[in-house]
């Protein structure tokens, strides 16, 4: 975690490319301020000069020309003219308060937007095992609520830090000017204010970044509860996930009671201060006023002014309650910015395309401390079908994963093409590949923008064609709005089935050098794989194809077929080979082939039984 002075440091630097529009919203606010200064100068002549009859300054004859000129009867215009003049000084300096905040705002929402895209920008480019171990929810946190909180100090508080110091430097100078003691007098609570803000602040910080971890996890909770809502209905778990959210809830209320309190107890004891102030300023200038020490009008221009100060300074709490905001809120966005994206090194300059050949040696992997992968020896032709089999757990996804540089691997060597993998660009090794992965992930889009995610530029037609091959293309014709059907979030609005052969069109589609099946067939009925298995038969030698499944009559038309078990090479060859040989392959195919004929026999016996419950039935309704 970046220092205090780090993070105010890194506040600064996001403001480069708008501190002219600061600047320029400093600029009016400066001469807003000085415009609306003229107001309790202008009370004052009224009051002293028109009607309370008593000597008058130079400082105030220039007034009271201009009142003379416009009004003959000095006493009953007096009051209605200095009103006049206060509205119209008003209303200019309102016009460059206005011109404050726009400039303001356009700055922090431009600020904001640049913090925004480099936030999204980073997510894209961090290695999966940082996706891995993040929590969703808290990632979305923070690239809304922490990047609003930030957003909301840029607009309203860095200006306002501006017009508390132009409104003390502006004030001091009058306020000595009309009289040096009262101006004295006038200040004395103005440091107690200040010095009780920045207390405020550093007990404030810690209370802040509590609650908005404590936010984070309420969001994770929701995030999750959202994503997995079929499962909690499916297990019934409504209630224990409405337990688990009002937790999250009730910790976040109450760490942000603790922090209403702290800033109830701020404001509570700042107006105090802040009126106080101006009880002071009533009571010694009172008392100057009743020696002849002071005019009256001056006494209500001290008031006025003091007031004018004295409020905006109190201000400082929330101005430094909102930094506190504002600092936790990017001490969690820079965690995210300052984690290490994907090494890219891309030594060796690589073809356009790929020609699929792939050699693994002595591979090993591991997760941690659990090893996954161990002394891997594999070699892939361009054009080969490699089928690999294995028990849950025996490293398939991981080599897959491995072969996309997801993680990259530490011991042995992956070659593509005779180019060693980890020295290739990420983005173009997977831009060699067309996957259908374990879990097919379908955005909440078109079918068609789904089938054209890996090649936005395909045709319609070619579009079609790869949803004919992935045998998904009668299916969309029977929807609705065929193509432009939209799917639900994840694809939940299509059966298990359905998402596998989508991401295999699209996969299909692509048609890169390397095709990746992870089990992609395996929510798919018999019928619909068979046909599938054909179609990519047709494009056998055309691409390398590597294929996970567990259902062997998947894999046995393989050009090879890898077994492996805890992480090892257990068996390698042709599907006539292995089962010849014995082993675990052998003992797989005997086992589904026994269940595949106990619920063929099974569905047989059942048939019957309704073809005779059928006939039964016919006779006995037959006429006698």
């Amino acid at each position: 975690m970046a220092s205090k002075g780090n993070k105010a440091r890194s506040l600064w630097d996001l403001t480069a490319g708008q501190r002219s529009r600061y600047l320029a919203a400093a600029v009016a606010m400066s001469i807003g301020i000085f415009i609306l200064y003229l107001s309790p100068l202008i009370v004052r002549t009224a009051i002293d000069g028109l009607i309370g009859r008593q000597p008058v300054d130079s400082s105030q004859r220039f007034f009271i020309r201009i009142l003379e000129s416009i009004a003959h009867d000095r006493v009953r215009w007096a009051i209605f003219l200095a009103g006049l003049c206060v509205i119209t000084v008003t209303f200019i300096a309102g016009g460059f308060t206005y011109l404050k905040g726009k400039w303001a705002a356009i700055a922090s929402e431009e600020i904001v937007r640049q913090l925004r895209n480099r936030l999204y920008d980073r997510l894209q480019h961090l290695p999966i095992s940082y996706h891995d171990k993040a929590q969703t929810g808290d990632l979305v946190q923070r690239c809304t609520s922490d990047v609003e909180t930030v957003r909301l100090f840029y607009s309203n508080q860095v200006v306002e830090i501006a017009r508390c110091a132009i409104l003390v430097a502006a004030v001091l100078p009058i306020l000595i000017y009309l009289d040096w003691r009262m101006a004295i007098v006038s200040m004395t609570m103005l440091p107690v204010v200040v010095i009780f803000a920045v207390l405020f602040f550093k007990r404030v910080q810690d209370s802040f970044k509590k609650a908005d971890e404590a936010e984070g996890a309420m969001t994770t909770v929701l995030q999750e509860n959202l994503t997995g809502i079929r499962v909690v209905r499916a297990f019934s778990r409504q209630e224990f996930e409405k337990e688990k959210f009002e937790q999250r809830n009730r910790t976040h209320r109450d760490l942000n009671y603790r922090l209403f309190w702290i800033m109830a107890g701020y404001w509570a004891c700042s107006d105090f201060l802040c009126l106080a102030q101006t009880a002071i300023v009533l009571i010694v200038g009172g008392w100057r006023v009743s020696h002849g020490a002071m005019s009256v009008g001056t006494l209500v221009a001290f008031v006025t002014y003091v007031s004018m100060v004295i409020w905006p300074v109190r201000q400082m709490g929330r101005i430094l309650s909102d930094l506190g905001k504002a600092l936790v809120a990017l001490g969690r966005i820079e965690e995210i910015l300052n984690s290490p994206e994907e090494a890219n090194p891309a030594q060796v300059a690589a073809e356009n395309r790929s020609r699929g050949e792939i050699i693994i040696k002595d591979l090993s992997f591991s997760h941690g401390e659990k090893t996954i992968l161990q002394n891997v020896n594999l070699a892939i032709q361009p054009g080969q079908t490699i089928a690999l089999l294995g028990p849950s757990g025996s490293g398939k996804s991981t080599l897959v994963n491995l072969l996309l540089r997801f993680y990259d691997y530490t011991s042995g060597s992956i070659t593509l093409d005779g180019a060693e993998l980890k020295d290739l660009d990420r983005k173009y090794v997977r831009s060699q590949f067309g996957v259908v992965m374990q879990e097919p992930f379908l955005y909440s889009k078109t079918l068609r923008d789904n089938i054209k995610l890996g090649r936005h530029t395909a045709a319609d037609t070619q579009a079609i064609e790869a949803a004919t091959m992935a045998a998904i293309h009668d299916s969309i014709e029977t929807f609705e709005k065929k193509y432009d059907t939209l799917v639900g979030e994840r694809g939940v609005t299509l059966s298990g089935g359905q998402r596998q052969r989508v991401a295999l069109a699209r996969a299909l589609l692509k048609d890169a050098p390397i095709l990746i099946l992870d089990d992609a067939l395996s929510a798919v009925d018999t019928r619909t794989e068979t046909a599938i298995l054909d179609a990519l038969k047709q494009r056998r030698g055309r691409q390398t194809t590597i294929v996970i499944a567990h259902r062997l009559s998947t894999l046995m038309h393989a050009d090879k077929i890898v077994v492996l078990d805890h992480g090892r090479i257990a068996q390698m060859g042709t599907h006539d080979q292995l089962l010849s040989e014995g082993g675990l392959y052998r003992r797989l195919w005997q086992i589904q082939g026994t269940l595949e004929e106990d619920l063929t026999r099974e569905m047989e016996i059942g048939a019957a039984l309704a073809a005779d419950d059928v006939g039964q039935t016919a006779a006995e309704a037959a006429p006698t």
